[in-house]
């Protein structure tokens, strides 16, 4: 039978238009039998049970076909242009998602247009039009979903065993603009580039955050951002392939990967006895060098020395002041959160310069019991200098 149908592209034509006839033909005999219910007479309780016993459909097919068949019955002109194989069952579905979706005098005053499209266009652009005419209609519905989504505004990154879990979900605005610059940063190279789409956009997302950190944060005060890595230096020195080490933040690595990040990471060594020049500067200056601030953030794991304090480090502050002749050196040098480091200046927190341990200052308001350290921190003036 086939061969009687003219050759090449004229061929595929004509093959295209009787398949989609014969998928509305199947339709539309599918709805009649639903409405007869000849499905009953043969031991089925529905017309789905009965395509899915009969003609071995599954489930999702059988579904699309009784909503096709529904569709064709409300809107009869959409019905007779699929009977001429103008439609294919995929533009069907278009319209099915219409009356679901829109009240359906909307979608029998748009028929003729969108039969128009339906010809003439691809299945996803008729369903685009179909959700463009949604939004119309119900343009409340835009904004009702944008405030159901603030209070989904969220990214977590929880570490793994193998790496890091990443979920959340991105506003409207935030994630369109993360789309594009990841699409463009994750874009092939060249003609040659065969990488997986997955593997461009994490080269991209490092890119990305690389460029961040080579240009510092705001509250690093000039310290380009680094990842703390722990590592033995005598063990990395004797035995490089079993050396592993601690990643801050995450965890313990292996070595392959500690070898990777030591190939292409700055290092700052970390002295832990003794002086060193760019660690102890004395009387020479009097705010701390970038180095130190990262020595004092990497001895206190870039938390806040405060009492139950949390806080991430911001400040460096001078144990023994400054202006009491304190020298800049690391011994001297304490990392505090401006709440902290407010309370140190307004007297309500000393440090002790022998075991760095800072202890509230304010008095008892009854026998063995101390203020609310929260409140006080709250209530501390905020004419403290910020560099000690």
């Amino acid at each position: 039978m086939l061969r009687s149908f003219p050759p090449g592209t004229d061929a595929l034509r004509v093959l295209q238009s009787a398949f989609n006839a014969i998928a509305a033909a199947q339709v539309e005999l599918v709805a009649e039998v639903a409405e007869r219910g000849d499905h009953e007479a043969e031991g089925c309780s529905s017309i789905k049970n009965w395509l899915r016993d009969q003609l071995r459909l599954d489930s999702a097919a059988a579904h699309r076909l009784v909503d096709a068949g529904r569709t064709l019955r409300r809107l009869p002109r959409v019905a007779d242009a699929a009977d001429t194989g103008a439609l294919s069952p995929e533009h069907l579905r278009s319209f099915s998602y219409a009356l679901r979706h829109l009240d359906p005098g909307i979608v029998e005053d748009a028929q003729d247009w969108m039969i128009d499209l339906a010809r003439h266009a691809p299945p996803k652009t008729l369903r685009d039009a179909t959700v463009r005419l949604r939004e119309a209609a119900y343009p409340d519905e835009l904004d009702e979903a944008w405030i159901r989504g603030m209070d989904r505004h969220d990214i977590r990154l929880s570490p793994v065993a193998d790496g890091w879990h990443l979920t959340g979900f991105l506003p409207a605005d935030t994630g369109a603009a993360f789309r594009a610059i990841l699409g463009s940063l994750s874009a092939p190279t060249c003609a040659d580039d065969d990488r997986p789409a997955a593997e461009r956009r994490i080269t991209a997302l490092d890119t990305l955050l690389a460029g961040i950190l080579e240009n510092g944060l705001p509250t690093d005060k000039g310290v380009r951002p680094h990842i703390d890595l722990t590592v033995d230096l005598a063990q990395l020195a004797t035995d490089a392939d079993t050396t592993t080490g601690r990643l801050a933040g995450f965890g313990s690595i292996g070595p392959a990967q500690l070898q990777q990040i030591l190939c292409g990471g700055d290092l700052t060594p970390i002295l832990t006895a003794g002086k060193h020049a760019t660690l102890d500067v004395g009387r020479r200056a009097r705010l701390a060098t970038p180095h130190q601030r990262r020595a004092v953030g990497q001895q206190q794991d870039r938390t806040c020395a405060g009492p139950g304090c949390h806080a991430p480090v911001v400040h460096v502050h001078h144990i023994r002041h400054w202006s009491d002749g304190g020298p800049t050196d690391l011994s001297n040098l304490i990392g505090l959160c401006p709440a902290c480091h407010r309370l140190v200046h307004a007297g309500r927190l000393r440090i002790d310069p022998r075991t760095r341990r800072i202890e509230a200052t304010v008095r008892r308001r009854s026998p063995g019991r101390l203020p609310d350290l929260g409140a006080v921190r709250a209530r501390a003036p905020a004419r403290a200098a910020r560099s000690g």
